[in-house]
């Protein structure tokens, strides 16, 4: 079976192949599957997860669970949150207050201090020190934000990309990322710069060299990669 065709039914009850029910039963909830074709599912019995008979992979279950990526999956128990293998053995030890899901070989983590940081597939921490919040990697980078509010942009070994801060951060897309000043919002480079001098009330990432922006009056244009407007979106609400 082939499982990337495998579809979640539009209550989020069961699956479904080519429009036919699967396995002859429905859930709680059910997410979808993920390589190498497991899915979290939730019965009576608490979370766990399937593979594509239908049968569950292991015996434990827990309050939540979510899908896998780079062959780990977040799940919660009344311990706390941490990351499973396909075999539904838990990774490491130590349990958090939340997880996110590893991308890039790194995941993102909140302990029980409140502190954010990245991990490894190991669950060790992979720098030293800890953020008022982090993102996902993406592209070899990620957004963390420092306890006094401002945001930078860090490697895989948590090393800054550069000495710039911003009020807010987005990630690296097709080498340009979303960031706010204390005028508004714009678009880097990888060198902390802005790529023009025009500041705005939202900005969307580039896509395919035009970006979505709105003006901080309000009214939405589409700028090219050095800020020339190339459209003007009609305003009627």
């Amino acid at each position: 079976m082939n499982w990337q065709k495998i579809k979640v039914s539009s209550d989020g009850t069961h699956f479904t192949l080519e429009g036919e029910k699967l396995f002859e039963r429905d859930f709680i909830e059910v997410l979808k599957f993920h390589a190498p074709g497991i899915a979290p599912v939730k019965d009576e019995s608490g979370s766990y997860h399937i593979g594509t008979n239908g049968l569950p992979l292991y015996g434990s279950r827990y309050e939540r669970a979510f899908g896998y990526y780079c062959n780990r999956a977040a799940v919660i128990s009344a311990e706390g949150w941490f990351h499973i293998n396909e075999k539904g053995m838990q990774i490491y030890n130590v349990k958090f207050v939340w997880t996110g899901n590893f991308q890039e070989d790194k995941c993102s983590v909140r302990d029980r201090n409140g502190d954010y940081y990245h991990i490894d597939l190991n669950g060790d921490k992979i720098y030293d020190e800890a953020y008022s919040y982090v993102g996902d990697f993406k592209d070899g980078f990620a957004c963390v934000r420092l306890f006094n509010g401002f945001c930078k942009h860090i490697d895989h070994a948590g090393i800054p990309i550069n000495e710039k801060l911003f009020r807010d951060l987005g990630v690296f897309h097709k080498n340009y990322a979303t960031a706010q000043d204390e005028h508004g919002w714009f678009h880097i480079d990888k060198s902390g710069n802005g790529l023009y001098p025009e500041r705005y009330l939202v900005v969307e990432p580039f896509y395919n060299g035009f970006a979505l922006v709105t003006k901080l009056s309000g009214h939405k244009i589409v700028i090219d990669e050095i800020g020339n407007i190339v459209h003007k979106i009609s305003n009627t609400i």
